[in-house]
């Protein structure tokens, strides 16, 4: 399957090998090949390959366990640091919002939205500046922004959170969520209305 550069920093080979470098390089832990697939949503064969290639390039290591493939930065390359902050820049905020927001008590729903999530889903325009965040349900609104003031200090750009109710988000009777719903974005989280986390 033959994919395009993605617009968000086209000296990436495709939006997996960002989004894959973003969840090896700026989360702590390893995680298997499969368990990669599982979390890019991406087949294990084009994710194994994926590794295989960045690990011949010497910017990935892996290490078999049973039959698990882990995986790593290979912190012996001095290209990794650098590469590290351009993965931070480009797909940082995909993974860092949803470290920061994603297990926060009572959300429902966690996404991006705003330009940061256009020039992900390949909407042409200028490098985002900052990151909207939408949290759809009722978490402390302490927690929500304390989460903020994390993801900002990680990204080194705004983030901007709006915290709406689930039934405010379902209606959509307000024109800024009718245009949140119309545009493009990026759910992270999205969790059954009857109170499963």
């Amino acid at each position: 399957m033959r994919t395009s550069a993605p617009p968000l920093l086209a000296v990436f080979r495709s939006q997996l090998q960002g989004d894959l470098l973003a969840r090896v390089l700026l989360s702590p832990g390893q995680l298997s090949v499969s368990d990669l697939a599982r979390v890019l949503g991406a087949p294990i064969p084009t994710v194994a390959r994926e590794v295989t290639r960045l690990e011949g390039a010497g910017l990935l290591t892996t290490r078999r366990v049973g039959r698990a493939r882990l995986v790593s930065g290979n912190d012996v390359n001095p290209a990794l640091g650098p590469l590290r902050e351009l993965v931070m820049i480009a797909f940082g905020p995909r993974q860092v919002i949803n470290d920061e927001f994603g297990e926060l008590e009572g959300v429902k729903e966690l996404l991006i939205f705003g330009s940061w999530a256009a020039r992900y889903q390949g909407e042409a325009g200028p490098p985002p500046g900052d990151v909207d965040v939408l949290v759809v349900g009722s978490p402390d609104r302490d927690d929500v922004y304390d989460a903020a003031n994390r993801a900002q200090a990680r990204l080194g750009r705004e983030v901007n959170p709006v915290l709406v109710s689930a039934q405010r988000w379902q209606d959509a009777a307000e024109p800024f969520l009718q245009e949140v719903q119309r545009r493009p974005k990026l759910v992270l989280v999205r969790r059954e209305q009857d109170g499963t986390r």
